[in-house]
């Protein structure tokens, strides 16, 4: 099984795979295909829920997507997204809604979208016994303050803050750390400086590891980030699928004889 200390040991050395997950019968595919770590993404907001944003989702949703991940995995390291205002707001709300995730849901360690506001937070779980990774860089929880989804570091005084930012959540304890959306020089510059492993979304080749939602992996969606890549195209084959159900319904070729089952002493009840 992986575990944190492992992902921290590979930093420099081996690619770190992390994919999205949001149910069981998804984690146990990630988990046999031997990826490294699943992340209950609060992205579940725009991939499954339906939302045009993360902020929507609750904790009550991470926790409950959580523990059906965790449930379906045997090896890989499963880390809950914490969702907006879930967080941040109260230090003992904010420990106790992290060491649920942990207790309730089981959960390897969490996810915090990070800023200068959670570098004690950070402190404090790992000082509790909850393992966090961090999250520099594109934080969708933010997207109503930084006017969308737009790629950061991208001038010097941004690049500045989140190399310091980085290395002020290495020092609190943050195990790992995630940077989204930003140049390609500006990570690779971020993960030589630390000792803990980045894993990148977006942010180049030279990351210790990449991370992706899943459902764009699966071209699930009829549209995904440039940054991403589509592995698949599950949308066309379920849409196949449906409308061969439909198509074999509509002219009786389904339910054929060997999909009922007759039972003779009910003849005549009517």
């Amino acid at each position: 099984m992986v575990t944190t200390r492992d992902l921290r040991e590979r930093a420099g050395d081996e690619p770190i795979t992390m994919l999205t997950a949001y149910d069981a019968p998804t984690a146990s595919v990630v988990d046999e295909a031997g990826i490294d770590a699943i992340l209950v993404g609060d992205s579940m907001g725009n991939a499954v829920l339906g939302h045009d944003s993360t902020l929507p989702v609750t904790l009550a949703e991470v926790r409950s997507r959580t523990a059906a991940v965790a449930r379906a995995t045997e090896d890989a390291l499963v880390v809950a997204d914490m969702p907006f205002l879930s967080f941040g707001v109260d230090e003992a709300e904010s420990v106790e809604n992290a060491g649920r995730m942990l207790k309730e849901a089981d959960a390897d360690a969490v996810k915090l979208e990070s800023g200068p506001h959670t570098v004690e937070l950070t402190r404090r779980l790992s000082e509790l016994g909850i393992p966090v990774m961090a999250h520099l860089g594109l934080t969708p929880q933010h997207v109503n303050r930084t006017g969308g989804y737009r790629r950061q570091g991208t001038d010097p005084d941004e690049a500045e803050r989140l190399l310091e930012l980085a290395r002020d959540h290495e020092a609190a304890g943050a195990f790992a750390l995630v940077l989204e959306h930003v140049p390609a020089n500006l990570a690779a510059q971020v993960t030589a400086a630390l000792d803990v492993p980045t894993v990148g979304i977006g942010a180049g080749p030279d990351t210790d590891g990449q991370v992706l939602v899943i459902t764009d992996v699966l071209g699930l969606d009829d549209w995904s980030p440039p940054f991403s890549e589509q592995y698949a195209d599950l949308r066309g084959e379920m849409a196949e699928a449906v409308t061969a159900f439909r198509e074999e319904v509509e002219d009786g070729s389904f339910p054929a004889e060997e999909h009922s089952h007759v039972e003779d002493d009910v003849d005549g009840v009517y």
